[in-house]
């Protein structure tokens, strides 16, 4: 087991930026009774991460417990830690987010709300493209379903005491899954032969995820993004923001983000993909993170 503490840049709120995962499954991801924790291959170690917040938004603190598996291994502290930080991107400056959408008084409005709310990031770029392909023309609700089933069905399992967690499945496991797997889980044969050709083109090295995190221009990754077979340009802007956490991007034809800027921008009238992209260029670069604001509003049922 390896305890640590970190130590966020303020303003952050743990406990308001966790909470949309309080549904979550409790063998893969949750936020409960003030305690995250999710199961995680780190570097081929099944490792279940515990994080609690005992500081304040203002003065924030956390206190990480890893737990091995039975095979008892862990990655090193520093490996941990980094892991960790990423995920909740606790070095975010949110003070400069404040400062850019000061003139628009609904941003205003939901900061005072969500005063220290910081965006998460997937684990692994690999598991935030897959899962906006698993998103594609479906409600979240049903591609919930469909992730959890698919990572229990072919995830690494880790076992501590009598409790079993999943791993979210690697590359390989994907790549090797019977086409019927996808189908099992839920999804469109389709959907099942991008997941799979994506995945084997990951472990046979013709596609390399991580060179994206390199690209300082968005718009160069999304048109690199789109080459992949069955993404397109709000896949790559999802993935962009939730596996990257280049805030710039903003998935303007998400149907669902478009519904919640009709009720505070234009009274419920139906907001296109290009009036949505007006209403966000005046987040300048932080996009990505005002429509994650509105996306927590939903979840918690804040109304304008």
């Amino acid at each position: 087991m390896s305890q640590f503490s970190l130590f966020p840049v303020p303003p952050y709120d743990f406990d308001v930026s966790a909470r949309i995962f309080s549904g979550g499954d409790p063998a893969i991801r949750i936020f409960d009774h003030g305690v995250y924790r999710q199961a995680l291959d780190i570097q081929g170690n099944p490792t279940l991460i515990e994080v609690r917040s005992t500081g304040t938004p203002d003065s924030p603190r956390l206190e990480v417990t890893a737990t091995p598996g039975k095979e008892g291994v862990l990655a090193g502290d520093a490996v941990i830690q980094d892991v960790v930080s990423s995920m909740f991107n606790i070095y975010d400056e949110l003070s400069l987010f404040y400062l850019a959408v000061q003139d628009d008084p609904v941003m205003v409005d939901l900061i005072h709300q969500f005063y220290g709310l910081k965006s998460p990031t997937t684990p692994t770029l690999f598991e935030a493209l897959v899962d906006s392909i698993i998103e594609q023309q479906i409600s979240l609700k049903v591609a919930k379903n469909i992730q959890v089933r698919l990572i229990k069905k072919i995830g690494r399992r880790l076992e501590t005491g009598s409790a079993v967690y999943y791993c979210y499945p690697s590359p390989e496991a994907l790549a090797e899954a019977p086409e019927t797997l996808f189908r099992e889980c839920g999804m469109t044969v389709r959907k099942g032969e991008y997941i799979k050709e994506l995945s084997g083109s990951i472990v046979t090295g013709d596609l390399d995820l991580d060179k994206f995190r390199g690209y300082g221009d968005t718009a160069r990754i999304i048109r690199e993004m789109m080459v992949i077979r069955g993404i397109g340009r709000w896949t790559a802007e999802l993935t962009i923001i939730r596996g990257i956490h280049k805030l710039d991007a903003f998935p303007a034809d998400d149907v669902g983000l478009q519904r919640i800027l009709s009720r505070y921008y234009r009274n419920g009238k139906k907001v296109s993909s290009d009036e949505a992209r007006l209403i966000a260029n005046q987040w300048g670069t932080w996009q990505g993170l005002a429509a994650f604001y509105f996306d927590v509003a939903e979840y918690l049922g804040v109304v304008p």
